[in-house]
């Protein structure tokens, strides 16, 4: 599967699908500057009424009479709390100084407590001249305002997180945890469509039928027929189970809901229940709709198959999904697509009609479907007129569409990282070996004695593959370390198989063995560059014994593997399938066939002992060796000679290419100084 990204198309200019953002935001700002505002204003107001008071410093009644007897005090006001106890607020007509805090301080304003106010005290004052005034002593309304400004303010930033948390729909109220988090995509808002799927023809067909359903229900249930309830995406990871969903939602004319497996199951019993249900309400709000569920074996996981009791969350979650599916209500109008790469950890009651009538498997694409992902992967990436995308689509067997994407990305990045204006058939190799292989490890410096180990031993794969009628053509061998292996040797299929007879499994033994086999014969001893080989070889001997009845001792019978139950509760509980004796057959034919097959691989690489030396001499030399240049050699013809100190004819190179400048046009692929250290084969 594969996907591009794809021009914006125009919006309607009625419509923006950027607007519903845009207008929550600014009423979320609007609401916190007009908060911040009145805040800001009430402390304002407060600080000015607060600084409308002047400074008044407490005086002793002593201190009191001292200044009133000697003239120094001009006006007074006079004040009576509800405790009839008077206070006296002076000013004087001059400051003075006096000692507060261990510090010396002016006063201008003060006060005194006085007990009572008589006749003979308002004698004291008019005679040293002193003007008074008598003022009710309860404080003021703001004073009172003030004293509630705190909890005014505590109630008004609990209003507005309040608020802020119940804007942008349900999924954000706090109160709200069993609403649904899915997300409803509308016309409009996705921009990939049927045309940027490539490799998976059966399941666009599929799901255009499903929007076709969804358009014109009555072309299809005019003849008794029933819109189909759900369809299930199945396949290996990568291969565009959720981009067919977007593409479902850029294609559709009616709602789309997304939303995760993961979603609906939460720390809160009941939760993921409940979530399920205001789904369901939704899609019947909007119907006729499409519910997509990613990764649908998060919720549907099969129940009852674990040690103990199962998890009661996801349990209750899955029996509400069933329920709404198909249960005694009927919900007409919602279809439900959901993706998985576990199908077989699934409950039976999810997979059954009348829930899931379809399930559509998005397998990896064959070599036509390689073809096209990479044709759609290539559209805005320039490619050099030397790129052959048929012939990469034939040497990336087993890749998915996530993998093609990557080979792509790849290539780009490495052409240009050599400053190149094109992507060349170059940079595609390279990738396709870093994908496949892993990165190439100039740092790893070899012995020259390992670095001939190497060389005999791929060139023995190499030979088998030429020589052995049954073998998929050899592509490529190198002595180049990528990854963990030391040299690797890549094959071309012809055709894509999809199954394979005896004797091609029996030959692809003989490959794998073969360096094993070219190690031995030469160097007489064995080392451990070989245990990826044996582990390949056991792998497909225990398949041709136990799996695909390929042994006559054995006979027809299929003897299944341990290893195969998912559920470790079900694996416990699984009886033996064979007895020890029959075992003990099984790992007897395991070994025959991998004996046998080492066996003819030593006398393969004896009978061309000659082809084994010349071809290693010259993967020693070149490091690379192709098709076209093994060809030559095994035919007994020889290559041209190349330059022996291959760092120098590297650097020159990189002078001579800083030296000389690029014609301005028309661009021209820079040649990459380790493309070749050679000479082009002839």
């Amino acid at each position: 599967m594969s996907e591009r990204t794809p021009s914006p198309r125009p919006q309607r200019p009625d419509r923006d699908p950027d607007d519903d953002g845009d207008v929550t935001i600014s009423k979320v700002l609007r609401n916190v500057l007009i908060w911040v505002g009145i805040l800001v204003s009430l402390i304002m107001v407060g600080m000015l009424m607060m600084n409308t008071q002047k400074q008044e410093w407490p005086l002793t009644y002593n201190e009191y009479m001292q200044v009133v007897k000697e003239g120094r005090v001009q006006y007074a006001r006079v004040t009576k709390s509800q405790l009839n106890d008077f206070e006296f607020h002076g000013t004087l007509r001059e400051p003075i100084t006096i000692q507060r805090d261990n510090r010396t301080v002016e006063v201008t304003n003060f006060k005194t407590k006085l007990g009572v106010v008589d006749s003979s005290t308002e004698a004291l004052w008019r005679e040293h001249a002193i003007s008074w005034s008598y003022e009710d002593g309860d404080s003021p309304w703001w004073v009172s305002v003030l004293s509630f400004l705190p909890w005014i303010l505590l109630l008004g930033v609990f209003l507005l997180i309040t608020r802020r948390m119940q804007m942008g729909g349900a999924n954000k109220n706090i109160f709200s945890f069993g609403k649904s988090k899915a997300r409803m995509i509308g016309e409009g808002k996705t921009n990939v469509t049927f045309s940027d799927v490539a490799g998976a023809d059966e399941a666009k067909e599929e799901l255009r039928e499903i929007i076709e359903f969804l358009r014109d229900p009555t072309k299809f249930t005019r003849l008794g027929g029933k819109i189909p309830k759900g369809v299930l995406l199945l396949g290996p990871p990568g291969t565009g189970k959720t981009l067919l969903a977007r593409a479902v939602a850029g294609e559709a004319a009616v709602p789309f809901f997304s939303i995760s497996g993961a979603d609906f199951v939460e720390m809160f019993v009941g939760v993921g229940a409940s979530r399920v249900r205001d789904l369901f309400e939704q899609a019947k709000k909007h119907a006729p709709c499409i519910v997509f569920i990613d990764e649908i074996d998060a919720v549907g996981r099969h129940r009852g198959a674990g040690l103990g009791g199962g998890h009661d969350e996801r349990e209750q979650t899955l029996n509400q999904l069933l329920v709404e599916m198909d249960g005694f209500e009927q919900n007409s109008g919602t279809i439900i697509i959901a993706a998985t790469n576990r199908a077989d950890v699934l409950d039976p009651a999810l997979l059954r009609p009348g829930r899931f009538d379809r399930q559509v498997v998005v397998d990896p694409p064959d070599v036509n479907g390689r073809h096209g992902i990479l044709k759609v992967h290539t559209r805005k990436v320039p490619t050099a007129k030397d790129v052959n995308l048929e012939v990469l689509a034939k040497g990336t067997p087993g890749m998915s569409g996530a993998d093609l994407a990557n080979l792509v990305n790849e290539a780009a990045l490495l052409a240009a990282r050599r400053n190149s204006n094109e992507v060349t058939m170059f940079d595609f190799e390279n990738a396709k070996d870093k994908v496949m292989m892993g990165v190439e490890r100039k740092s790893m410096v070899m012995s020259e004695r390992e670095k001939e180990t190497t060389a005999y031993h791929e060139i023995g794969h190499a030979l088998a593959g030429k020589l052995l009628p049954n073998s998929d053509p050899v592509h490529k061998v190198t002595i180049i370390p990528r990854g963990r292996a030391l040299g690797v040797t890549s094959y071309l299929p012809n055709e894509e198989m999809h199954t394979m007879s005896r004797d091609q499994l029996t030959t692809r033994l003989i490959t794998l063995l073969a360096g094993r086999a070219a190690e031995k014969v030469v160097f007489g001893h064995l080392n451990t560059g070989a245990s990826n080989d044996l582990e390949r070889a056991t792998m497909i001997a225990r398949r041709m014994v136990c799996e695909f009845g390929m042994s006559d001792v054995i006979g027809p019978v299929r003897y299944a593997s341990r290893h195969d139950e998912v559920f470790l509760g079900r694996e416990i509980t699984q009886p033996a399938d064979h007895s020890e004796e029959t075992a003990r057959a099984i790992d007897s034919e395991i070994r025959r066939l991998i004996i046998d097959a080492e066996r003819a691989a030593e006398e393969l690489m004896r009978e061309n002992i000659d082809l084994l030396h010349s071809c290693s001499k010259a993967l020693i030399e070149r490091e690379i060796l192709d098709a076209s240049e093994l060809d030559v050699l095994i035919s007994g013809g020889s290559l041209p000679s190349i330059v022996k100190d291959v760092e120098a004819f590297r650097s020159r190179i990189a002078k001579e290419s800083e030296r000389v400048a690029p014609a301005p046009t028309p661009p021209q692929p820079t040649i990459p100084p380790d493309a070749m250290p050679g000479p082009s084969p002839a």
